[in-house]
């Protein structure tokens, strides 16, 4: 099994080690143009140096109507080249690589004209939601503009891009066969959507450029999942980073004696479907503990997200045997209010104050 602090080759591209920074959107940081802010690099710039061998930048939306949050980044237009390129030049300083991920929110965006592979309804942040069916033409314009935002994040820098197909959003709706009740080409069983996003892409950058996606493990079942990992194996996605999928439509499972979260489990059972790198994420707070979803997984790589926010440099920590502190996972998230008022970090300042 692979430790911590091995090294791990993703096509062309050698990590340093096990430790990747997932995507975490920075909510209030940028305005509704979507452009990068100096906050935005000072953040991405720190976590490089705090040592993981990855980090994937968060969600930039490849849509202006596609936006979770009217202030999230944007890569739906050149004019936001500049600013990303100025995030992947300050990871790169520090020698770490940085994918970006490509989103579209679908029925769980911030707009007031939500799309859906069909017609559905939710609530989803307190806010009831309606997404109206898309149209052919809508399904091929934001294909189009996923391969634009790609060859975008080319331009910027980024050594490879994560395709958002988890969490609730567009592509996990396309994915969820209780979201989507097509019956055209773009029906659950057909990965239609998926393969023309990756056609898309690949005509737009560099053959060693890496391309992933974020997949949900229960889409809505755990056998979903894995026809999902299996057919994008076999059409060269480069790697698979295995979270959650649409959370009011999914079926989480795990054997009762299992150790590890069912998240874990059905990233586990992906690892043992595809020949490609698996990513797991979620409740990994501490380095026991993420040596111990290596093990028990056989995963190659662990996303450490709430921890990093605590402590910049948790990685680094982990690595040289060093208490890398914990999220006291506040009922609301402190640190995306103001990370200096986040308990967790002030509890590591005043441990390492007082050593």
């Amino acid at each position: 099994m692979a430790l911590l602090s091995d090294p791990l080759k993703i096509k062309n591209l050698t990590i340093k080690n096990r430790i990747c920074v997932p995507p975490m959107v920075c909510y209030h940081w940028a305005d509704e143009s979507g452009q990068v802010t100096e906050k935005n690099i000072r953040h991405y710039q720190s976590i490089a140096r705090g040592g993981a061998g990855l980090i994937i930048q968060e969600a930039a939306c490849v849509s202006p109507d596609g936006r979770l949050s009217m202030d999230q980044l944007g890569i739906w237009r050149d004019e936001q080249i500049p600013g990303l390129k100025k995030i992947t030049q300050a990871v790169h300083d520090e020698g770490v690589p940085i994918f970006i991920q490509l989103h579209h929110a679908g029925v769980l965006g911030a707009g007031e004209d939500l799309v859906c592979p069909s017609e559905y309804d939710c609530v989803f942040r307190d806010r009831p939601r309606h997404g109206r069916a898309m149209t052919t033409e809508e399904i091929h314009q934001v294909i189009g503009q996923f391969a634009d935002a790609a060859k975008r994040a080319v331009l910027a820098g980024y050594d490879g891009i994560e395709i958002h197909g988890c969490h609730g959003y567009l592509l996990c709706q396309f994915l969820n066969r209780r979201v989507n009740q097509r019956t055209d080409e773009f029906n659950p069983d057909s990965m239609k959507i998926i393969e023309m996003i990756l056609d898309g892409i690949r005509s737009q950058v560099p053959d060693d450029f890496i391309i992933g996606i974020r997949l949900g493990v229960f889409e809505p079942t755990l056998e979903d999942a894995l026809a999902h990992a299996r057919w994008l194996d076999r059409h060269g996605i480069d790697f698979i980073d295995a979270s959650y999928g649409f959370n009011f439509e999914m079926d989480p499972v795990k054997p009762e004696d299992y150790p590890l979260l069912d998240v874990h489990y059905g990233a586990g059972e992906i690892k043992k479907a595809v020949h490609v790198p698996v990513f797991a994420v979620n409740s990994i707070d501490s380095p026991q503990k993420a040596q111990e979803v290596l093990d028990v997984t056989g995963v190659d790589m662990v996303d450490i997200g709430r921890g990093t926010l605590v402590n910049y440099s948790w990685a680094n920590d982990a690595l040289a045997g060093r208490d890398t502190g914990k999220c006291l996972h506040c009922p609301q998230c402190m640190w995306r209010i103001d990370w200096k008022k986040c308990p967790g970090r002030r509890l590591l300042e005043r441990q390492r104050g007082s050593n």
